[in-house]
């Protein structure tokens, strides 16, 4: 056992930690990078969903083209806007939603007013 310890090649990864998204760390702005973050989530689970149909049933589903469906099951997602993903979403009944959040400073401020 301790030979096989010794002989791993893979070094250790280290984890690192985000504030923000990996958006933000290639360079976008807030705003951008927290719509490509609800683009990329709401694709990926378009795409992990739509895996179970045919690009024929999708074609039909999505009311779309051929390559359109290639497109969007390649991961091609700069084609498509977050509308045209809720579009998708509704089409193959998943019940697409966006969530707000109060922003951590605006709850902490209006708890001492309060207080």
């Amino acid at each position: 056992m301790r030979r096989l310890e010794r002989m791993n090649p893979l070094p250790e990864r280290r984890k690192v930690r985000r504030e923000k998204s990996v958006f933000n760390d290639l360079g976008f702005s807030d705003q951008e990078a927290a719509a490509l973050l609800m683009k990329s989530r709401l694709h990926s689970k378009i795409v992990r969903y739509a895996s179970n149909y045919s690009q024929a049933q999708l074609q039909k589903v999505l009311n779309e083209s051929q390559p359109r469906v290639s497109d969007l099951m390649r991961g091609k997602i700069a084609k498509f806007s977050l509308e045209t993903l809720v579009t998708y979403a509704e089409a193959l009944h998943m019940r697409p939603e966006i969530k707000i959040h109060e922003p951590v400073v605006a709850l902490t401020a209006a708890r001492s007013i309060g207080a």
